[in-house]
């Protein structure tokens, strides 16, 4: 199949959504299909580039003011362009991500072209919104007017996916009519694994070795809501002795640091800052336990790849994690904000040995069920699914 994934980020961008289409990108390829994206450039010009067999097309784009790490394209001034390269591709299918300015011309010029879609949204408005600073009444309607641009995009489309359930519950909220299939984002089993050596990262890092290590990995932003695990440390430190690794990147950093240091936690928090895509497979297994606080999630990547890498994991009781996180299974849920019950059930699992062992055993067996080979066959069948199902019509 020739299939073409439209994106408002791709790799190296660092989140869920462009780790996401990056791997199904090269998955699908390896399976040999001809294999596009189109989604926003480095530059502020049009890009081309083969990366290990996917045809990236990078659309002139801006970083946004409010997002450093964000950028836009203009549907108006890149019309044209995306529409030569559709023709250029002739796709037998088009997969957007996200309902976002390239992704919404996309399937605009498809729709037209009478090329079938496939809808995946990885987006919560709140998670946007939050960047603009405004009042809670300004950000509310905002929230509104972005899912309900959300929501026209993806009705236009053949079929829609979301990476949980809880995912496409929200989706049903917000107000699409449509039925949404549940698809993991998946995770490669076979390079996220317990049998991978993180003992090199201890000595880069500086990272203790006589005490147990708690892990959090992923973006330091405000919906990821790090301060509670500092928080829930401090509280912990006064029981025993552990270090916290923070590791990624995020607009939060610094208050982050200067919160350890108003706490007087600092000696036992590191920073990795970013990590190299070699070194983050085996950062997982440094550690005791993953510690996830955010109230954002849709699916949560990083917390897969702790379970694959056999780690029990405390996390926040919202949005999709209860989904991964099995309360009294593969570790514990704890309400949002409340650091002194995640300081707790941290503190029950490094007590006892033999429940540790348990969780990261439960851990491993439901991480199963989300090989990206799984993924990658699902959407296989639902974009051929979806071609016979729109030249049958």
């Amino acid at each position: 199949m020739k299939i073409l994934l439209a994106t408002h980020t791709y790799y190296p961008s660092v989140n869920g959504a462009a780790y996401f289409t990056y791997r199904l990108a090269n998955a699908l390829v390896k399976k040999g299909h001809s294999v596009s994206v189109i989604c926003p450039s480095m530059l502020f010009k049009n890009t081309i580039s083969n990366e290990n067999g996917v045809m990236v097309y990078g659309i002139k784009s801006v970083y946004i003011p409010i997002h450093q790490k964000l950028r836009v394209s203009s549907i108006t001034l890149s019309k044209k362009t995306m529409e030569k390269i559709i023709k250029k591709i002739s796709p037998n299918i088009v997969h957007i991500q996200n309902s976002f300015m390239i992704s919404k011309g996309v399937a605009k010029i498809a729709k037209k072209s009478g090329i079938p879609i496939i809808g995946t949204n990885h987006f919560m408005a709140e998670n946007l919104v939050q960047y603009f600073h405004m009042p809670k009444i300004i950000e509310s309607w905002l929230n509104k007017l972005s899912w309900k641009q959300c929501i026209k995009v993806f009705e236009q489309v053949n079929l829609v996916t979301t990476p949980t359930k809880t995912a496409a519950e929200l989706l049903k909220k917000e107000g699409f009519s449509k039925d949404v299939i549940a698809v993991s984002n998946g995770i490669d089993l076979n390079r996220f694994k317990p049998t991978n050596d993180g003992s090199y990262l201890k000595q880069k890092y500086a990272i203790p070795t006589d005490r147990p290590v708690l892990l959090y990995a992923g973006r330091l932003d405000k919906e990821k809501k790090v301060e509670v695990i500092l928080q829930a440390l401090s509280f912990i430190l006064s029981v025993t002795n552990v270090h916290l690794v923070l590791a990624g990147v995020g607009n939060k950093k610094q208050i982050l640091r200067k919160l350890a240091e108003k706490l007087n936690i600092q000696q036992a928090v590191t920073f990795t800052g970013f990590v190299s895509e070699k070194d983050w497979q085996n950062i997982y297994r440094i550690a005791d336990i993953f510690v996830i606080a955010s109230i954002a999630e849709l699916q949560s990547i990083v917390t897969m790849e702790a379970m694959a890498s056999g780690l029990p994991v405390v996390a926040t009781n919202v949005m999709a994690l209860p989904e991964l996180v099995h309360d009294g299974g593969n570790g514990y849920l704890f309400s949002d904000g409340d650091s002194e019950t995640l300081a707790k059930e941290v503190l029950k699992i490094l007590s006892n040995k033999n429940l540790q062992t348990q969780m990261s055993k439960k851990s491993l067996e439901i991480i199963q069920v989300h090989d990206i080979n799984k993924t990658v066959d699902k959407y296989e069948s639902l974009y051929k699914e979806v071609i016979i199902n729109r030249y049958k019509s």
